[in-house]
């Protein structure tokens, strides 16, 4: 709801003219946060770690496109490789005729059999089998390459954010980051789906992302913050609040042109077209995308508003508020109440307002009500915001 008691419109929206109140209602953000990083910690859990694919783990892969014709399922699969020893294969179906089988690695003869068998399934020359083997000290080494590429991120984030900004701007886009990333890891964990260096690569993709936009808002907010010695009333909840509502569009607008393009890859590419890599990328990516446009806003710009609160200027800026505006209403009640009874006196002694000869009424109008504080997040009234007027375009033509 605008202060002036209207509903906000498309049109708010498109010229940055919204006055939602994100920083009041924190405790749901914080709520909402905790149980789906609740959610993905059980999941995590529960199935034992991640599903980590083949270059992690180390093993033999096999990868085959059967014959047309030919009906292929994770049963029959399943039954021709478990029939020659291999204990607990990945069978992956590609679209409609494709069939990767992962497994621990085997020996040189065990690897000849399982090649042979899937061959004679599918109908095809062995030859057309593409095999594939990873060691165990591979998949240690793209593991150690990952968490450090990722520490370094998060060193290159502290350090960029401390010297743009600030250091608790730092330390509120480092904790906007692990949330994305423990929410993403949470949903491979619950659906199981395998986690590849394609995946990693995603990660790093959505990390990116969602420092941009956390920046952002994070630069509104520090050109807004000369606001706080200017405008009578203001605190730096408000502040911050305010600048969430100004860069509110070019938020969406970016989150929605980068989903764009990652949808329209998992439909087409691993909907349509069956591409497996496809799919370990562009669901990172989407989850992750989404996720980092969600923390921007209610997790980032919440923890620091929070933090910064804690400040002494900032504190004595909200205490001033609050006495201030509690003053404020207190004397503007008995004045409410004495235009309640003016109006009231006089419009019985008018006879109810009769009508005059031009169709007035004869009684006094009422007042016009004032526009109420809009309370912050302290619980006490705050500064009244009113709306930004629009320019009217003028009819006349230019000489």
């Amino acid at each position: 709801m605008r202060p002036d008691g209207r509903r906000h419109t498309i049109k708010d929206l498109y010229h940055e003219d919204t006055y939602y109140e994100f920083l009041d209602r924190r405790w749901r953000w914080v709520l909402i946060s905790g149980l789906l990083i609740l959610v993905s910690l059980v999941g995590f859990i529960a199935r034992d770690g991640l599903n980590l694919g083949l270059d992690f783990t180390g093993g033999t892969a096999w990868q085959l496109t059967v014959a047309p014709g030919k009906q292929v399922t994770s049963a029959n699969v399943r039954s021709v490789v478990e029939g020659l020893g291999i204990k607990d294969p990945k069978i992956v179906i590609l679209g409609s005729r494709g069939i990767r089988v992962e497994s621990p690695q085997v020996t040189p003869a065990r690897e000849l059999q399982v090649t042979a068998a899937l061959a004679k399934f599918g109908g095809i020359n062995a030859k057309a089998i593409s095999v594939s083997e990873v060691g165990p000290s591979w998949g240690r080494k793209v593991s150690t390459q990952a968490l450090l590429a990722l520490g370094l991120f998060f060193i290159a984030i502290a350090l960029y954010l401390s010297l743009r900004f600030e250091f608790k701007m730092a330390v509120a886009a480092i904790v906007a980051v692990i949330h994305d990333i423990a929410i993403t890891v949470g949903v491979y964990a619950v659906t199981g789906i395998e986690v590849t260096p394609a995946t990693v690569i995603a990660f790093l993709t959505i990390l990116g992302f969602s420092l941009y936009d956390t920046v952002v808002v994070f630069d509104k907010i520090k050109e807004n913050t000369p606001q706080l010695s200017t405008v009578r009333g203001l605190t730096y909840t408000a502040m911050a609040n305010r600048s969430l509502n100004q860069v509110l569009m070019r938020s969406l607008n970016t989150s929605l042109v980068a989903l764009l393009p990652v949808a329209s890859l998992l439909i087409v590419g691993v909907g349509l077209e069956g591409a497996l890599a496809l799919r370990e990328f562009g669901l990172a990516l989407f989850i992750g995308l989404m996720i980092g446009a969600y923390s921007s806003i209610f997790v980032a710009t919440p923890l620091l508003a929070w933090s910064k609160e804690r400040e002494p200027r900032y504190r004595a800026l909200a205490e001033r508020s609050s006495v201030r505006s509690a003053r404020e209403a207190a004397t503007s009640m008995p004045s409410a109440i004495d235009d309640e009874d003016e109006f009231a006196d006089t419009a019985d002694a008018d006879g109810a307002g009769a009508a005059d000869s031009d169709g007035a009424t004869g009684g006094r109008t009422k007042p016009a009500a004032k526009p109420t504080p809009r309370p912050t997040a302290t619980g006490a009234p705050g500064p009244v915001i009113q709306p930004r007027a629009r320019q009217q375009k003028s009819g006349r033509k230019k000489k």
